[in-house]
């Protein structure tokens, strides 16, 4: 009898833990699905350094205004972005996470930063750029290939 009420017990605890478990990564999705139709929203908004509006923003305003939205709050810059989240390889990327730049032109080791947006046939990315204002990129175009740093996850999928 000890045994049954054991292994029913144990049992009990597996599907509750899987129940709360799902619902973390149901939060998850969700706040990464929020994340990405914000950033969206801004396509083709113009560059303004310091922005954070629909009147003009940078990559780093971009990206702070769409977290603050899911209440994550990040640094301004994107260098000090960067020390945010966990450090994840290209091969493991997914929606919602953040990848960093150096950009030739701009001081300091990292000065660009765009949140991805897909992974399915390759990874693209939302950010918002000096000459185009907010657009999407992938990175296989060479520029953003070369220039790649790191690619950070900040919220847990």
């Amino acid at each position: 009898m000890n045994k049954r009420l054991f292994f029913l017990i144990v049992i009990c605890l597996l599907i509750i833990y899987r129940c709360f478990n799902n619902r973390e990564k149901d939060n998850s999705t969700a706040k990464t699905t929020k994340l990405i139709e914000l950033a969206s929203s801004f396509e083709g908004v113009k560059y303004r350094a310091g922005g954070m509006t629909k009147k003009g923003m940078d990559c780093s305003g971009l990206v702070s205004v769409c977290f603050k939205s899911i209440d994550v709050q990040l640094p301004r810059s994107s260098a000090r972005m960067s020390s945010v989240g966990t450090k994840i390889s290209l091969n493991e990327v997914e929606k919602g996470d953040l990848l960093f730049f150096n950009i030739d032109r701009l001081k300091g080791k990292i000065n660009h930063v765009g949140l991805v947006t897909s992974t399915e046939s390759e990874i693209q990315f939302i950010h918002s750029t000096t000459s185009k204002g907010v657009i999407y990129s992938s990175i296989n175009e060479n520029y953003w290939k070369d220039s790649f740093v790191i690619a950070k996850r900040v919220i847990t999928h």
